[in-house]
């Protein structure tokens, strides 16, 4: 055997893309990983510029980079990617808890792209492999279907549900419609909490009346509102509404991904939300619950025996 098989493998270092400095360094004290650094800006005609300033030689790379306003974020995360690898990185993993471009998940008018194939492609090129959190699957049941590369999926439900113990007296989870049942059941199950979802009777193109089961039981009950990804709230705007009229209490409105576009964040608080509190995956004011933890522990599963082996030619076919 070769002296270069029995040398230790160094400590994975992890960089972060700018704004994710937090999450990179709670994951490098969690992991014992190294921290390293790199330059990331843009010269004045908006081009990306960016440089790799710690040693990575034969080392597990590690780019922490969450993908909202993704528009700005990958070209120089594909960059930097490029970077690490010419610097000799054995290995470019990517945690990315916010992952964009899953909506487009399939050609709804004749002349659209598949957009989220197309993304995951560009990323599976220059990494391999994925972490990421509660990612908007819907048509694609898994994303193994868009990124060939392994993947890890991180899920909020715990963290959510030991969030809403707590803080939240006598919590109520309300899912929006039928479609949110499996999502908020499992988060009230984790919870201890009862969950109700609302039911929607159409009687026309805009006539829809929504009820919730029971009504007069859960009076003395907080109501909670969980979504994964709220963008332009308007789902939960309209549910908020539901619940005032019905006399519940303010709702606590939860978001996993809090994208808040615009005003929506705004608009949700004058709707009549109670406590509007999220996860970490983006950064926001409303970020109560943290999921480093979570996140660490499911990278256990990718950097212990898998650091010496992942390569450019580990892919998944």
């Amino acid at each position: 055997m070769h002296n270069s098989e029995t040398k230790p493998l160094r400590r994975p270092v992890v960089i972060a893309m700018p704004g994710n400095e937090q999450l990179a360094n709670e994951l490098a004290t969690l992991l014992s990983l190294e921290r390293g650094a790199a330059t990331v800006r843009r010269f004045p005609d908006a081009e990306s510029y960016v440089r790799i300033e710690s040693p990575v030689d034969a080392r597990a790379a590690l780019i922490v980079c969450t993908l909202d306003r993704p528009d700005d974020k990958l070209v120089p995360l594909l960059l930097l990617a490029a970077a690490l690898r010419e610097a000799g990185a054995r290995s470019v993993g990517l945690v990315a808890p916010y992952l964009p471009y899953m909506r487009q998940d399939q050609r709804f008018r004749p002349g659209e792209t598949i957009s989220a194939h197309h993304v995951g492609a560009w990323i599976s090129q220059c990494v391999d492999w994925l972490v990421t959190v509660d990612p908007h699957l819907h048509r694609i049941t898994d994303l193994s279907q868009v990124y060939s590369v392994p993947s890890r999926v991180v899920h909020a439900a715990g963290s959510v549900a030991q969030w809403i113990q707590a803080h939240v007296r006598d919590a109520l989870l309300v899912g929006p419609d039928e479609e949110s049942a499996q999502w908020v059941g499992a988060v009230a199950q984790d919870a201890h909490a009862p969950f109700v979802v609302l039911r929607k009777t159409r009687r026309g193109d805009r006539d829809v009346e929504v009820s919730l089961p029971g009504i007069e039981r859960w009076r003395s009950h907080t109501p909670v509102l969980v979504d994964d990804i709220v963008s332009t709230a308007r789902t939960m705007i309209e549910t908020v509404g539901h619940l005032r009229r019905a006399g519940l209490a303010a709702p606590v409105c939860v978001a996993i991904h809090p994208v808040f576009a615009q005003t929506a964040f705004e608009d949700l608080r004058a709707a009549g939300a109670g406590e509007i509190v999220s996860c970490d995956t983006i950064r926001h004011p409303s970020n109560r619950i943290p999921l480093a933890a979570a996140i660490a522990a499911s990278l256990r599963t990718l950097l212990p025996d898998r650091t010496a082996r992942i390569g450019r030619r580990a892919r998944i076919p």
